[in-house]
């Protein structure tokens, strides 16, 4: 059959909404992931003032979020970070209120610059301070509201690619600017983040009950590893947040990790499925991906694709905290990796 033959079949096939398998067969089901989305770095000291001047153009209450997105290169007019992730800085200024709403994606804010502001989950208040971790589940109502005397900044993470590709978002605003508060702050953390769960406790959700993982104690749990110097020669001191409840990860579709590595450290070659976001909380030093080289420093976020060859190497100690979309792959069966010193 000529190659004007099989043309003229398609295009009578295709009447019927038909078309070849074999033509796509290599797009559909690749040898390894493609490379969808570009390894890049946001230097926070070039894009702060633009974040800063976000605020002369429009209040947080007529944005609803006023977030700058952190768009991939690669994915130029997407609004996402990753194919299935969504990343952005959202800005709250003293005295402004982010109204409250709801919605079925998942949310993580891990907050990058100030103290004072606070996140309200479903009847709770949490203050923030920079490094923290901070959930917002599924279809739980949330505002956030800034009583201190300086800008907050934070990063949103959010499942929002993935929840829009199932067809399954939703979202609701609340008939008031904020929430009523039913619990006291710190209620979370008493019941669930001390190593106990209330008697007879029956999850309510995928997401861990605790919704905010402090960072001081994040820090003094890695400094503590440190002194058994058992460093992983990819991760260096790396930990999971997890949900006390089960034990796997704070989220169902997020996972999120803190990670401390040593000054002069060099990490060996490591690559998974998993495009990850990542976020400098201290130190320097150098991401190497494949060929490509992000410098990075404090609130510096950075972003790893699929199947790319990573390498670390730090000029001071560094604590980097980072996200993906782990727990769907480990729970589909999906996830893949591979360290430098392994064979294909």
């Amino acid at each position: 059959m000529t190659t004007t033959d099989r043309q003229e079949f398609y295009d009578r096939i295709g009447r019927d909404s038909l078309t070849p398998l074999w033509e796509v067969l290599h797009n559909l089901v690749p040898k390894e992931p493609p490379r969808t989305c570009d390894a890049h770095v946001w230097h926070y000291d070039r894009i702060r003032p633009l974040v800063m001047e976000s605020a002369d153009l429009i209040t947080a209450e007529e944005a609803e979020r006023r977030v700058l997105v952190l768009e991939n290169p690669g994915l130029k007019g997407s609004n996402q970070v990753t194919p299935s992730l969504y990343a952005g800085l959202q800005l709250v200024m003293p005295g402004e209120i982010a109204p409250s709403h709801r919605h079925t994606q998942s949310a993580l804010r891990f907050v990058i610059e100030g103290q004072g502001a606070y996140t309200a989950v479903d009847g709770e208040r949490t203050i923030m301070s920079e490094g923290d971790f901070v959930i917002t589940p599924p279809w739980t109502w949330h505002d956030h509201g800034n009583d201190s005397d300086r800008p907050m900044v934070w990063m949103d993470g959010l499942d929002v690619p993935l929840v829009n590709f199932l067809d399954a978002g939703f979202a609701e605003k609340y008939p008031e600017d904020v929430q009523p508060i039913s619990r006291p702050e710190g209620d979370a953390l008493a019941r669930y983040g001390m190593g106990l769960l209330p008697d007879g406790h029956e999850p309510g959700s995928l997401c861990s009950p605790i919704f905010n993982y402090p960072y001081d104690r994040t820090r003094e749990a890695l400094e503590t590893m440190r002194r058994t110097e058992e460093w992983d020669p990819c991760d260096g001191l790396k930990m999971r947040y997890v949900n006390p409840a089960d034990g796997g990860w704070a989220m169902p579709t997020l996972g999120t990790t803190m990670r401390l590595l040593p000054k002069g450290f060099a990490t060996i070659p490591y690559r998974s499925t998993d495009a990850t976001i990542y976020s400098a909380v201290e130190g320097s030093g150098r991401a190497i991906v494949d060929d490509t080289v992000l410098d990075w420093g404090p609130r510096d976020v950075f972003v790893v694709p699929s199947w790319a060859w990573l390498r670390f190497e730090t000029d001071s100690d560094a604590v980097i905290f980072s996200f993906s979309n782990r727990p769907v792959q480990e729970k589909l069966g999906l996830f893949r990796e591979q360290r430098g010193n392994e064979a294909a």
